[in-house]
């Protein structure tokens, strides 16, 4: 069986699903200061209905790592940097602790001028006065050789436990998201390894022995042994469970919207021709563009949760979160409590969200009823102006879907699929602001659980090809071959595409279950002496991110 826990800023879900549907379900107030806990709490509410060998593939998806990216709470990271001439690298300063050197490898992937390592000496013993022991190392034209970067690795290698090196990341040019997307894979890089480290620990501690994932941004899994060194990829893994959970318990077949409001924010996706779109070039992290491709989503900090704040321009909630409504032992009052104040909902203690609200209407000329009301009706508003503002940002500009571009397509949703806690006592209300039918699907409550535990593998290959030396090599697969000078780009798309394939048959994954798409292709021309020597050719292929549709069928439901 599937089990699969989404580790939420409030609550923490698990399901476990069979071929027959769900077995088991939990939802569990998440620790914040002990995330392990919530997840072994999770664990073993599942264990103690399928056993420990009942288990055969766990995924997890976690806002760990965005969360301490948008808290601030990451660690230092030395940023060496070397661009060649024609640009400032200071341009692209990110950190505290960022470091230049010059050097060039140019567009052909030669070395023009050397590297400075006397300046990468220089920020080493600044690096090593502020204690830094993670690292990133870019070079402009790493992705045609990187030899810089390989060299920063080994003169930071003394003080370093983890460096990360622009070209690991994509073959695509992008020399500032190579940046950012370094920095960031570092600066989460010993928080996720020690969470990482915690799953394993409670998974072995309660006799489980499943294959163990991490959904990523675009709605698919790693391997968590691939996620320690590529933390970045589980940045919006949350709301990447919520499409992947919308996708597998309604067969969606027109534009829609959908919504997971959950106790800290909520989170928004758009469906185009019953796919989810996608953010192909990769997504913005604090404003910041990367090379992590993203299903495309947008969070606001309106949940269950949200504070709410009595101001001179009226009553607000969110997006702060002051702990827990008054109802669970907060000390301020939340949506949930005024929920409750107005009879949409019973949660917990009906009295302490009373009197929350009423010492927050003290002085304000209101009643707590007419507060409560200001409250829900501030909520729904914000997310009905945030929706409509996504889409029009959508519409903007040309729309990709999970598997084609949408070029001159307007997307009109016409339903709002609607999932999370506070989703079935919003639905009314949220029915009056929308003028789009309103949807909440059975087990609307842990739908983003499921999306986790369905979530499809996504097994990737990188191709590379150089026709100049006559030879093609799928370092992943241990594939060489020799090429002609001939061979182009078409057909290395071809057998890239055909070697993953083939190696989802030996693995035991079928075509039917895990289509095949190309993700990143790129072939540039090799000259010397003005005179055309070959091709440099690069393509990764990937199983496009979906959910298994042999389990699909035992979650599906009328929607």
């Amino acid at each position: 069986m599937l089990l699969g826990i989404d580790v939420g800023g409030t609550h923490t879900d698990a399901v476990l699903i069979g071929r027959q549907g769900i077995v088991a379900m939990a939802k569990i107030r998440t620790n914040q200061d002990n995330l392990l806990a919530s997840i072994t709490d999770a664990l073993e509410s599942i264990v103690s209905v399928a056993g420990p060998g009942g288990v055969s593939r766990l995924n997890l998806s976690t806002t760990l790592s965005t969360n301490a990216i948008v808290e601030g709470k990451t660690e230092p990271v030395g940023v060496f940097v070397s661009a060649g001439p024609g640009i400032d690298p200071e341009f692209y300063r990110v950190g505290e602790h960022y470091f230049t050197a010059s050097g060039c490898i140019d567009h052909r992937g030669e070395e023009t001028a050397p590297l400075d390592e006397a300046a990468v000496a220089r920020g080493v013993a600044a690096c090593r006065k502020s204690g830094i022991t993670a690292f990133a190392a870019v070079s402009k034209f790493s992705i045609r050789n990187p030899v810089h970067e390989r060299r920063i690795k080994e003169l930071v290698h003394p003080l370093a436990e983890y460096v990360a090196m622009g070209h690991d990341f994509s073959g695509r040019l992008g020399f500032s998201r190579r940046i950012n997307t370094a920095y960031y894979n570092s600066a989460v890089w010993r928080l996720f390894n020690r969470f990482a480290d915690a799953v394993q620990k409670s998974v072995f501690s309660l006799g489980l022995r499943p294959q163990i994932g991490v959904l990523k941004a675009d709605g698919g899994t790693m391997p968590l042994a691939a996620s320690r060194l590529a933390p970045i990829q589980s940045i919006l893994s949350g709301p990447a469970a919520s499409v992947m959970g919308i996708i597998a318990i309604c067969d969606i077949r027109e534009d829609a919207v959908i919504l997971d409001i959950g106790g800290t924010t909520t989170d928004m996706a758009v469906f185009a021709q019953s796919s989810p779109l996608i953010e192909r070039e990769g997504i913005a992290i604090s404003g910041r563009p990367t090379l992590v491709r993203a299903l495309r989503v947008k969070s606001i900090g309106v949940g269950g949760d949200s504070a709410i704040r009595v101001t001179p321009q009226g009553v607000t909630v969110g997006p702060r979160r002051l702990g827990p409504s008054m109802a669970f032992g907060g000390t301020h009052p939340t949506l949930v409590d005024a929920l409750n104040v107005q009879n949409v909902i019973a949660f917990g203690d009906v009295a302490a969200s009373f009197r929350g609200m009423a010492a927050l209407a003290e002085g304000t000329g209101h009643d707590p009823e007419t507060l409560a009301d200001f409250a829900i009706a501030a909520a729904v508003n914000r997310i009905r102006e945030e929706v409509a503002g996504f889409v029009r940002e959508i519409n903007d500009r040309p729309v990709y879907t999970i598997t084609e571009m949408l070029e001159g397509r307007r997307i009109e949703p016409t339903k709002v699929y609607v999932m999370g806690g506070p989703a079935l006592a919003l639905s009314a209300l949220l029915q009056d602001a929308f003028s789009q039918e309103i949807v909440v699907p059975e087990n609307f409550a842990v739908a983003n659980a499921v999306g986790a535990a369905l979530a499809r593998p996504t097994f990737s290959v990188e191709l590379f090809a150089d026709t100049a030396r006559g030879g093609m090599v799928v370092p992943s697969l241990g594939v060489y071959r020799e090429v002609p000078r001939s061979y182009d780009l078409k057909q290395a798309e071809a057998d890239a595409s055909g070697l993953l394939r083939e190696h989802m048959r030996v693995s035991g994954a079928s075509e039917e279950e895990a289509p095949v798409e190309t993700v990143e292709s790129s072939s540039f021309h090799m000259v010397e002496d003005s005179t055309f020597t070959g091709r440099n050719i690069r393509v990764v292929c990937q199983v496009r991110p979906g959910v298994l549709p042999r389990y699909r069928e035992a979650v599906t439901c009328p929607c």
